[in-house]
């Protein structure tokens, strides 16, 4: 019978193999909670920080510290570990699954189990773990637990065999890993030469991977008939890109004489702004309708305009995207091009000509004007989306939350190329959106601004614990229409709505920022806001910045804005 010693140290041999492989697919940054099964995992990871290999994170909540993975793989673009104990500690890490699943973000879970003899028996902290994320994983490992009949060649081929299938297609590894006790009683320095190591102890002083896969050519054919398509009516419709890849679309449209109606989420400086309202327009909307063809680039658009002008298209249709999945959402007869934007631009040189539709210009330019009108000259909901730019310094990352806010700034704004755009648009859901700003944050280092709703705020607020790690300039703006907004756009009767839909909650923010030892501000005027945020950007910290507005003020404008474009008479 093996000793306790010996238990505890091939744990740790056996989890320092797992992170030692991950480590040479890229990750770098571990996030860890605290557990008591996943102690082997925990400790192997300290030590790989030791050795500067990786940066390891802590949060006492699994939901938070699964989007707070999240945010650090978009912004540094690179797989995140998360590694919690078993139990409910895994299931909570479901909903940035679920994100990292519906928007293509490399998440590896690791989750600490008991062996299987503690299954279903009425062992403490024991529930059925494997393959507990069902479909949502691009790949599953369930490990049994340690034992060294298992040579530590096959742990690693299986890990890397994983992490070769999330590099195919982008999305979550679930490795669940049970481990016998004792965890706690390791002869530490037998780890790096236990026997069982011996084999591979070239492999892990190498850095190098176990096996070396050929990457696939990203050169992309040109279609067969792209002389004749270039020279018809076209639409270049721009959803959510990957980073990197928006470089030349503005210009490609432009040349093409085509019509580009662009997400806030693309990357790409829109050549006709406030799409999402001048497509209320009737006119515009049918002879935007008889172009010959539309191309789009991306997914995932926010405005429901676009969306609606998609889902009518009856023409010729084609869809580029990166990822091998389905983007159309309306099922159009398409053809389809799995290829990076850039790659594809590269493959179809545009032809110069003049535009084939004047009217969306014209309606875009006066929709600047317009706006500018409607919204007025106080600090409000749909003014701060508007003037966004004006609250953001030279230099930093965007996080837009979901619900109201994202359509307005989608719909309201003319946002320059300089800013990278982070949403959490997999899902749309508004948990978890605090820990992954502060992911995005500590993964990009840089300032970061950052704007979510109240009820987000609510919904995530142990996450403000996080945002002490965060060590950049930071500013989160907190906007308080007391519940939820976005349900004021739905048909509902108003008692219903305001009871079983906005759920007003009558709070604000400042003992919230008090008590996580956050610096916090409300402004009432745009100077006011000003002077908060000259100072909010000097500081290396997080600063909550409440914007108290009247409950249905933003939503009133928006829906202002749409039914009068709807009716307005073009050079009216």
């Amino acid at each position: 019978m093996e000793s306790n010693m010996s238990v505890s140290t091939f744990n740790r041999c056996w989890s320092k193999v797992i992170l030692e492989t991950l480590t040479r697919y890229g990750v770098k940054h571990i996030c860890i909670a605290p557990g008591s099964r996943s102690t082997p995992l925990t400790l192997e990871a300290v030590r790989l920080q030791n050795k500067q290999k990786v940066k390891c994170h802590t949060h006492f909540d699994e939901r938070g510290l699964g989007f707070l993975a999240l945010g650090l793989a978009k912004s540094s673009h690179t797989p995140v570990a998360v590694v919690v104990t078993s139990g409910t500690a895994a299931a909570n890490l479901y909903p940035a699954i679920v994100e990292a699943r519906q928007s293509a973000v490399n998440l590896i879970v690791i989750s600490a189990d008991r062996p299987a003899e503690l299954l279903e028996c009425g062992a403490n902290q024991a529930i059925l773990q494997e393959n507990m994320f069902g479909v949502y994983p691009v790949a599953t490992v369930n490990l049994p637990k340690p034992n060294q009949n298992y040579a530590a060649k096959w742990l690693i081929s299986t890990i890397e065999q994983a992490c070769f299938q999330q590099s195919v297609k982008n999305g979550v590894i679930h490795i669940n890993a049970p481990f016998s006790e004792p965890l706690y009683e390791a002869h530490v320095e037998n780890i790096d030469t236990h026997p069982w190591l011996t084999p591979v102890q070239r492999w892990l002083a190498q850095n190098k991977r176990w096996t070396v896969h050929q990457a696939p050519q990203e050169e992309v054919m040109v279609h067969e008939h792209w002389d004749n398509w270039r020279t018809k009516r076209g639409v270049l419709a721009v959803g959510q890109l990957s980073h990197g890849q928006a470089m030349s679309v503005k210009a490609w449209a432009e040349t093409m004489g085509w019509v580009m109606l662009t997400d806030v989420q693309s990357g790409v400086e829109p050549n006709l702004p406030y799409a999402d309202i001048w497509l209320a327009n009737k006119t515009v909307r049918e002879k935007l309708l008889q172009a010959d063809l539309v191309i789009q680039i991306g997914s995932r658009f926010v405005s429901k305009r676009i969306n609606q002008f998609l889902a009518d298209f009856q023409g010729e249709f084609w869809v580029v995207d990166e990822s091998e999945n389905r983007v159309d959402p309306y099922h159009h007869t398409q053809t389809r091009f799995t290829a990076k934007a850039h790659h594809w631009l590269r493959a179809h040189p545009p032809l110069r000509q003049k535009p084939w539709l004047l009217e969306p210009l014209a309606l875009s330019n006066f929709c600047a004007s317009f706006i500018e009108q409607q919204v007025g000259g106080g600090l409000n909901e749909a003014a701060l989306a508007h003037h966004i730019e004006r609250v953001l310094p030279k230099s930093c990352a965007l996080f837009l939350g979901n619900s109201l806010f994202v359509r307005l700034v989608d719909a309201l704004t003319k946002l320059s190329e300089t800013y990278p755009v982070y949403t959490n648009r997999g899902a749309s859901g508004i948990d978890g959106l605090i820990a992954t700003i502060a992911g995005v944050g500590i993964g990009a280092n840089q300032p970061v601004a950052a704007v979510v709703g109240d009820t987000s705020a609510l919904y995530d607020l142990n996450s403000f614990a996080l945002l002490k790690k965060v060590t950049q300039p930071t500013v989160i703006f907190v906007v308080n229409n007391n519940g939820g907004a976005i349900f004021d756009m739905l048909p509902v009767d108003a008692d219903v709505k305001n009871t079983y839909y906005r759920m007003p909650h009558n709070l604000d923010f400042s003992e919230a920022a008090a008590m996580f030892e956050l610096k916090y501000a409300r402004p009432y005027t745009w100077a006011d806001l000003g002077q908060v945020l000259k100072l909010a950007y000097s500081r290396k910290e997080t600063t909550i910045v409440e914007i108290k507005v009247n409950p249905s003020d933003g939503a009133n404008v928006y829906k202002s804005l749409i039914e009068q474009i709807s009716h307005a008479v073009i050079g009216a």
